[in-house]
């Protein structure tokens, strides 16, 4: 299927192939979505990335891409990577097979691209993928956007980062910094997550207000930061988050900037 604004081909990356939606010039940014797919709203953020001067590299990974979000869309998604041998929903201290292809794919777009290196954003089930590719020196702008992986269901998982020690370690050896958004009262994100990305990586966090009587009304259930619940207003959080975030990936990849 393709989508307005880019194109499309399959890459191929050890034992892993998905189509990958390309689009723009300019220093590269790897856009991995969220839970069902590369929905509208995904395909926005990545246009938007696009019109900040940026090539976006979209894989691919589940779902249909184009189809809109939905609670059946969405459960029968997280069901499939349930049971899919390329995601590890419940583990913590280790990460899901399917980065090796994504480190692949981000070599790739820097070989293609050049520049100081490329941005990572992950969403979701796949927020913390981005610690995981910071085991390679071409990724220089890691954001995970409402990492939800491992899901947690125990204290031990709801701190877990879903990334093993030596890629932790690694994550920990970068200067490049680290950026995380969420809401407060995110049950697939909980604050303890982000408590441990503070102490162990020092990251810079985006905690935005979701709880009774915030004062932007927005919804306790409130879950992507920059794609399904953006609220593109000035003087919105979450405005402001996307604008910080576009504010790190130019900090980090465009030498004037820098």
């Amino acid at each position: 299927m393709t989508l307005a604004g880019f194109d499309v081909a399959p890459f191929a990356h050890e034992a892993w192939t998905y189509p990958v939606y390309r689009g723009g010039d300019g220093p590269g940014v790897v856009v991995i979505h969220e839970v069902p797919g590369i929905t509208p709203e995904v395909a926005g953020f990545g246009r938007r990335l696009i019109d900040a001067g940026y090539h976006v590299a979209m894989p691919s990974l589940f779902g249909t891409p184009g189809k809109k979000k939905s609670l059946f869309n969405v459960g029968g998604q997280i069901a499939r990577a349930c049971v899919r041998r390329e995601f590890a929903v419940l583990a913590g201290g280790k990460s899901s097979p399917v980065t090796a292809y994504l480190r692949g794919l981000c070599l790739d777009v820097h070989r293609t691209q050049g520049g100081p290196g490329v941005g990572v954003i992950g969403m979701c089930l796949t927020g913390n993928f981005a610690l995981a590719l910071m085991a390679d020196p071409v990724v220089m702008a890691p954001v995970l956007s409402q990492p939800s992986l491992p899901f947690g269901i125990t204290r031990k998982q709801r701190a877990a980062l879903h990334v093993g020690p030596a890629e932790l370690e690694a994550a920990k050896s970068r200067s490049c910094g680290v950026l995380a958004m969420r809401f407060t009262h995110d049950a697939l994100c909980p604050g303890a997550r982000f408590e441990t990305l503070r102490r162990e990586l020092n990251a810079e966090t985006i905690e935005i207000d979701s709880g009774p009587n915030n004062p932007h009304g927005i919804p306790r259930i409130a879950h992507s930061v920059v794609t399904n619940d953006l609220v593109d207003v000035e003087g919105h959080p979450t405005r402001a988050a996307l604008d910080r975030l576009l504010g790190f990936f130019a900090e980090r990849l465009v030498p004037d900037a820098r």
